[in-house]
């Protein structure tokens, strides 16, 4: 039974005790093995059909949501600027920040407190402050819970973006829709769990990484497309005809399925069966959602999908999309606004220089479709069972650069929000201080954040493991607090 020397007795009282520690050692490792696949699911309690991981699976508990939609403008949108409101810069505009610190954030030195570019008014019956950045949007102020306090671990767009999707500031975590797809499945067995649009004008600045799933497994990474270009090679040649094209997809699933009854215990096969399968299915509801012609006049006119601006059009194209997959009950939906491809603040919000100019053309692509999203998420019904979230990578400072008409970034005190299934509407949490500068009241962070959209979704984000090199990883590592307080 044992591997022993041939010139050592095999009854011997030493033998038996060594062959016995190595028998125990093999049992333990049996067990470790039979544990692992137990981690990969959110319940603990086995692990991803590989016949059809996408699957829809149990959450923790009942969910307040069904579905994300993320909104992501990539650059750091100025708070102070467009939600944050803070009369007492407007009052000490041109003055000193008072602090005993030395301001140098990123690029240099500060200059002195500058009071909102844009000017702020009440919005709706709330009368929440919201500045003429984005008038559409301040519009919808009775639907929105804003979280003042945000604040994220670095200054720099790469690692703060990689926060921000990921919960880590490395490289090599998977994103917080990964995560979800990784959890929950998908309830649309013919489209991705996960699906990631980039802005017209590229992608931002840490790429894939925002949609990637790292080291779990490749296939709840999130699929990248735009309303304007779809997934490549869904449709067949001309040359194939619909009939011949059917059939041999009809031969090809006999096919598979009489190699697969040869081979039971393959579960590396079923998975690759099931994925081209999802991938055939994919070649014709995937061309079918983006085909925005299906929508009324009155539809593409509220979102400004033929804008003589095409970089806003494409952007309304773009939501008009996000729409369309929700409604078809894709799980996770990453909507981009902002390129870093075109260099600082051109295609994004980074605006140190002349923030002035840059977004004055920023703000007109992203507020109306923006705003038109909300709505048409409202009338259809959408919005009771989609959580919002609307993000940046951190915020800017209260103060211009010296010898510049921009502000520098600023991760300590921001904000983002939420709107949708199971979060407070018309509501406000935490605040900077005086100036916009830093979180002071209820601080929050991006762990925080995403404890919170999991628990909307019914996970608890301590149980939402993966094992991985020797770890549970999480999505929220070894941190973050549901922030209650905007639960509605």
């Amino acid at each position: 039974m044992f591997p022993y020397a041939p010139f050592r007795d095999p009854h011997s009282r030493r033998d038996w005790l060594a062959h016995a520690a190595t028998g125990l050692g093999g049992i333990a490792l049996a067990s470790l093995f039979a544990e692992q696949p137990l981690r990969a699911n959110p319940d603990r309690k086995g692990g991803a059909n590989p016949t059809n991981p996408l699957a829809p699976k149990r959450p923790h508990f009942a969910p307040k949501a069904r579905r994300v939609l993320v909104i992501f403008c990539s650059g750091a949108v100025s708070h102070v600027d467009s939600w944050d409101h803070k009369p007492e810069l407007e009052k000490r505009d041109g003055q000193p920040l008072p602090t005993t610190e030395k301001l140098i954030t990123f690029q240099g030195e500060n200059g002195n407190l500058v009071k909102p570019v844009w000017k702020f008014r009440p919005r709706g019956k709330s009368g929440k402050m919201l500045s003429d950045l984005f008038p559409k949007l301040a519009e919808h102020a009775d639907d929105l819970c804003f979280i003042h306090s945000m604040t994220a671990k670095s200054n720099t767009h790469g690692p703060a973006e990689n926060q921000m999707s990921t919960g880590f500031t490395l490289d090599g975590f998977p994103s917080a829709g990964a995560w979800v797809s990784f959890a929950l499945g998908s309830e649309n067995r013919d489209l991705p769990a996960f699906i990631a649009i980039p802005d017209p004008r590229g992608v931002p600045q840490v790429g894939p990484n925002n949609w990637g799933s790292a080291f779990l497994p490749a296939v709840f990474q999130g699929t990248a497309f735009t309303a304007d270009k779809p997934i490549p090679h869904l449709h067949r040649p001309e040359s194939v005809s619909q009939e011949a094209d059917t059939a041999t997809r009809d031969f090809l699933k006999l096919l598979n399925n009489e190699h697969q009854k040869t081979r039971p215990a393959d579960t590396d096969l079923a998975a690759r069966i099931a994925a081209h399968e999802l991938a055939a299915r994919m070649q014709l509801r995937a061309s079918e959602v983006a085909d925005l012609s299906k929508e009324p006049n009155s539809v593409h006119d509220e979102y400004g999908t033929t804008d003589a601006n095409k970089t806003k059009a494409g952007f309304a194209r773009n939501c008009l999309l996000a729409r369309r997959l929700l409604e078809r009950d894709v799980r996770f939906v990453q909507l981009f606004n902002g390129s870093y491809a075109m260099g600082e603040g051109v295609g994004n919000w980074d605006g140190h220089k002349t923030l002035k100019s840059q977004y004055d053309i920023h703000a007109p692509v992203f507020d109306g479709p923006c705003a038109a999203l909300l709505t048409d998420l409202k009338r259809t019904g959408l919005l009771k069972d989609t959580l919002v979230v609307w993000v940046t990578e951190f915020g800017r400072m209260p103060t211009f650069q010296k010898g510049a008409s921009g502000r520098d970034h600023n991760p300590k005190g921001f904000t983002v929000w939420l709107a949708g299934a199971g979060v407070k509407a018309g509501f406000s949490y935490g605040a900077t201080d005086d100036f916009g500068h830093r979180a002071v009241e209820k601080v929050a962070t991006i762990y925080d954040l995403h404890a919170t959209v999991l628990h909307l979704l019914g996970l608890d984000h301590e149980k939402l493991t993966y094992y991985h090199n020797g770890i549970d990883r999480r999505l929220t590592d070894v941190h973050g607090t549901v922030i209650k307080d905007v639960l509605a």
